[in-house]
């Protein structure tokens, strides 16, 4: 397999910025071309040597010639609304995540790319109470309408898989990544944990599969250079549910009725008193909890951390980072 010529969207967002530096540190496998890709224009002091930028929106009509221009052949796709701003629409994430992947991979059709590598979310299995324990890859795509994040991921998902049989000359890695953390990683999931009490769903473990940014990186890394296809949870062995992460971060648990807590996050979400509504009730409560055996046996990629070992990573980094 000769190198590959690769784009990544989102390349100036956390998980980008952080592929973009692993892939130039690393001396032994280089990309005969790397293009980093972001609305965001990164300023030249922080720009790698032999990197090109490019200051570009994934909804422009001009990506397709942007993609020629390279002569691209991998495009691993990262943009998207993690994290919604205080004002953020959600037409505009509507826009951006699902409008925004439309139109790359009609790009990269027209353009003659050869394989894109996706990250989706384990979000796009949906909250729901008949949630197996552990999910495989095989389970049905129930994003939640109610919950922005979840309902794009499993729009997109389903976009992807039309194009897989309607377009099959575009290979497809696509990587349900399980919760992200890291040295300085910062999201609603983190949110939760920098409040002084944690809530807690009564009769609910609320569990949570971490994985680490590295790992992550290392996975999409794999994908570039592999000739394998197909759609893999990423995530790292175990999970840690609400309580055990209470004890860990040394804070109180407070046990509340689901419906309790989604009659008072109705009130407090509009007067801006909080950042989550009613449908994260149901985000703590019916967590899909992503098994990564077929990442294991497929892709060959096994997690460096599991998730207790990743989560006590990002502790001890937080606990550095005040103390400082």
């Amino acid at each position: 397999m000769s190198a590959p010529r690769v784009l990544v969207t989102g390349a100036a967002g956390y998980l980008g910025s952080q592929l973009i530096a692993a892939r130039a540190a690393d001396a032994a496998r280089q990309p005969a071309a790397l293009v980093a890709m972001d609305v965001r224009e990164v300023a030249r002091a922080r720009r790698l040597p032999g990197i090109a930028y490019e200051t570009a929106d994934i909804r422009a009509q001009e990506l397709g010639a942007l993609l020629e221009r390279h002569a691209i052949d991998t495009v691993v796709h990262l943009a998207s609304i993690v994290t919604p701003g205080k004002d953020s629409k959600r037409e505009f994430e509507y826009a951006v995540d699902v409008l925004g992947t439309e139109n790359l991979l009609r790009a990269c059709v027209a353009a003659g790319v050869r394989k894109i590598v996706v990250s989706s979310s384990g979000a796009a299995y949906g909250y729901h109470a008949d949630n197996p324990a552990w999910i495989t890859e095989d389970a049905p795509l129930r994003g939640n309408e109610e919950f922005a994040y979840s309902w794009h991921k499993r729009l997109v998902e389903e976009m992807l898989a039309d194009y897989r049989a309607r377009a099959p000359q575009l290979a497809q890695v696509v990587f349900r990544i399980g919760t992200i953390l890291g040295e300085t990683v910062r999201n609603q999931i983190t949110d939760l944990f920098d409040k002084p009490r944690l809530l807690a769903i009564r009769g609910s473990d609320s569990p949570f599969v971490f994985i680490w940014d590295q790992d992550v990186v290392g996975c999409m890394l794999e994908a570039v250079y592999s000739e394998k296809t197909g759609v893999y949870n990423v995530a790292g062995d175990g999970a840690l549910g609400i309580r055990e992460i209470a004890a860990r971060l040394d804070k109180r648990c407070v046990e509340l009725p689901a419906g309790l807590l989604q009659a008072a996050l109705a009130l407090l979400k509009p007067l801006g008193l909080t950042q989550y509504g009613p449908e994260h009730v149901n985000f703590l409560r019916y967590r899909p909890v992503p098994a990564n055996r077929r990442l294991k046996e497929n892709i060959g990629y096994v997690p460096r951390k599991t998730s207790a070992e990743v989560f006590e990573f990002y502790l001890a980094a937080r606990t550095r980072r005040s103390a400082s």
